[in-house]
C-alpha cells in the first residue's frame, strides 16, 4: 500500500500506466492532464522509462514529478505524444479537444462537460463520443481493470487526413 492518500482505487495508477504503455508504444511524451499529486506521471516514468509531466494549475506534484503548475489547454496538444486526463475533472473539454490532433486516452469522472448540463456517467461517455465523431474522429470506449464506479475509458484517436 502506498504512503500517499488518494480517493478511489490506488491500483488506478498502474493499471492505466500499464494501459498506456500496451496502447501507445510509441508514446514518449505524456500529458498528465489534471494528474494532481502525480501518481501515474510517477508511475509511468519510474516503471515504464517515459517522459511524463503532471499539467495541473493546482502544483500538488510529489518530488521528483515533473509538472507545470497551469491550467491544460488543447493548444498544448502538439508538444505531446499523448493526452491522458485519469479523471480531468474541469479539463474534460480540453482534453477532449486535443484529440483533434493528437491521441487522447480519458477517463471522465465528473460532470463538467457543458456548463448547467447534468450528465451521469453514462451519458457523459456518450456526449464525448458524440461530439469527437462529429468531428471524424475515432473512438473505442474501454473498460479500465480497477475498482470504482468510473473506471470507463475513451481512446479517442484524431480524424484521418
Amino acid at each position: 500500500m502506498s504512503r500517499h492518500r488518494f480517493h478511489g482505487d490506488p491500483e488506478r495508477f498502474d493499471v492505466l500506466a500499464a494501459f498506456v504503455v500496451e496502447r501507445f508504444p510509441d508514446a514518449r511524451y505524456i500529458a498528465d492532464v489534471a494528474g494532481g499529486q502525480g501518481m501515474l506521471s510517477r508511475v509511468l516514468r519510474k516503471k515504464y522509462g517515459l517522459e511524463a509531466e503532471v499539467v495541473d494549475p493546482r502544483g500538488w506534484a510529489l518530488k521528483g514529478v515533473p509538472a507545470r503548475a497551469d491550467y491544460y489547454s488543447a493548444a498544448m496538444a502538439d508538444y505531446y505524444d499523448l493526452v491522458v486526463g485519469l479523471h480531468p475533472d474541469e479539463a474534460t473539454r480540453e482534453v477532449v479537444e486535443s484529440a483533434a490532433v493528437r491521441d487522447v486516452l480519458i477517463v471522465p469522472c465528473c460532470n463538467f462537460w457543458a456548463p448547467g448540463v447534468k450528465l451521469g456517467q453514462q451519458e457523459l461517455i456518450d456526449a464525448i463520443v458524440d461530439f469527437h465523431s462529429a468531428r471524424g474522429g475515432r473512438c473505442e470506449r474501454v473498460t479500465l481493470g480497477f475498482r470504482g464506479p468510473k473506471n470507463q475509458a475513451l481512446l479517442l484517436r484524431p480524424p484521418t487526413p
